[in-house]
């Protein structure tokens, strides 16, 4: 789910019974083990359960100027909680931040640049490219890009500001990976035609089809959708982009349930069956570290919590032989969550015979690099750059 790390209240100790969406067992837990009237207890590793709703599917987590542009340019170490930092053994290929702005003022189509949404600056990007950052993921809204139907004309405007973000992350040397915001959504609909799915993607890619340095993210955290068909959407991506001549990219896939790591290996095993003839298929998992996993609380539930709720899908990745990323992750500013994340990204680059790397959430100029995350967390981060 998406964070904005929110200042929040996480309640410690030993209760009654955990709350919705909260831990109720594992390794070391010391909380209660029942879950209040509605939810039960769902075993998802030996670290981490969780309690979820007892109905229902195990995916429940309720203009500008006009130039058409173009694009250019086997086995690991055993999994740990205890890593110290640096402590890996590969550097990553891709580690950078998610890009946040031109997503924004949702429900307010199309929306006036610099009002309801802006672009990410190019002096933000350029200082986190100095501190090592390769990889950029640019959020975008599907309704201002396309603002009639999925296979309509592009918004010229917003495509031309699009477009310039990605070239000039791509013409610095960095990757740059195109997320359409929208979390398996179009006006708030669930997108079920999968065939027009497949047409905008097909679009989108022509435009970069000559940028390797492109990377085509699906879409944003499918929630809530049944399970084939966020397969269909995820295959019929793939389909579009390789059939518009954009063979050269990467396309990071996402999954049901907010596309949470933590639930990936119960939730998303049928996306093991997606086939690219690139064979460059990545799984992007997002994981939050408060206690529902939406990354709204400052609070970590414990210094554990980022290789406990990962441990799960590494494995799941390795069974399957596939790679992933962790798209998203973050979290408070404060010394048991920053444990917990030099957990996490140790636990990422020990196994990084399937973990590619990670994205940190967000920077941009609603989020710049002078934030109180930036200056709390970055000269951890750049240790893994």
């Amino acid at each position: 789910m998406k964070s904005y790390i929110l200042a929040g209240v996480l309640t410690t100790g030993v209760a009654a019974q955990s709350g919705p969406w909260q831990q109720c067992g594992g390794i070391g837990w010391q909380g209660s083990t029942t879950c209040v009237s509605g939810y039960h207890c769902q075993y998802y590793n030996e670290w981490y359960s969780q309690c979820i709703p007892s109905q229902g599917s195990t995916t429940l987590r309720t203009s500008t100027t006009q130039v058409a542009p173009t694009s250019t340019i086997s086995s690991a170490p055993a999994t740990t909680t205890t890593s110290s930092p640096g402590g890996g053994s590969k550097k990553f290929k891709w580690f950078g931040v998610n890009q946040s702005c031109a997503e924004f003022g949702k429900g307010i189509f199309p929306g006036r640049w610099g009002t309801e949404f802006i672009f990410p600056s190019t002096s933000s990007i350029s200082t986190l490219i100095r501190d090592g950052m390769n990889t950029f993921r640019v959020a975008f809204s599907m309704e201002r890009l396309v603002p009639n139907t999925l296979t309509s004309a592009f918004d010229q405007g917003y495509l031309k500001n699009l477009t310039e973000t990605v070239n000039y992350i791509t013409n610095n040397g960095a990757w740059a990976v195109l997320d359409p915001h929208n979390f398996g959504r179009y006006y708030d609909n669930i997108i079920t035609d999968v065939t027009a799915f497949k047409t905008f993607w097909y679009n989108v890619a022509k435009v970069y089809a000559n940028n390797p340095r492109v990377i085509f993210d699906t879409n944003n955290e499918y929630h809530d959708m049944d399970q084939n068909l966020v397969f269909q959407l995820n295959q019929a991506a793939i389909d579009g982009i390789r059939s518009a001549g954009a063979t050269q990219q990467y396309i990071f896939v996402e999954g049901n349930s907010w596309t949470g790591a933590w639930t990936w290996n119960v939730t998303n095993t049928n996306l093991a069956a997606l086939a690219d003839p690139e064979n460059k298929i990545i799984y992007e998992m997002h994981q939050y570290l408060d206690s529902d996993g939406s990354g709204t609380s400052e609070a970590c539930v414990s210094t554990e919590a980022g290789v406990q709720r990962v441990i799960g899908a590494t494995r799941w990745l390795r069974e399957n032989g596939k790679l992933g990323i962790l798209g998203e992750f973050a979290g408070g500013a404060n010394p048991t969550c920053r444990t917990a994340i030099t957990g996490l990204l140790d636990h990422l680059r020990e196994n990084s015979d399937v973990w590619t790397g990670a994205l940190w959430w967000a920077a941009g100029p609603c989020e710049p690099p002078s934030g109180t995350a930036y200056t709390y967390y970055i000269d951890l981060l750049r240790q893994y750059a």
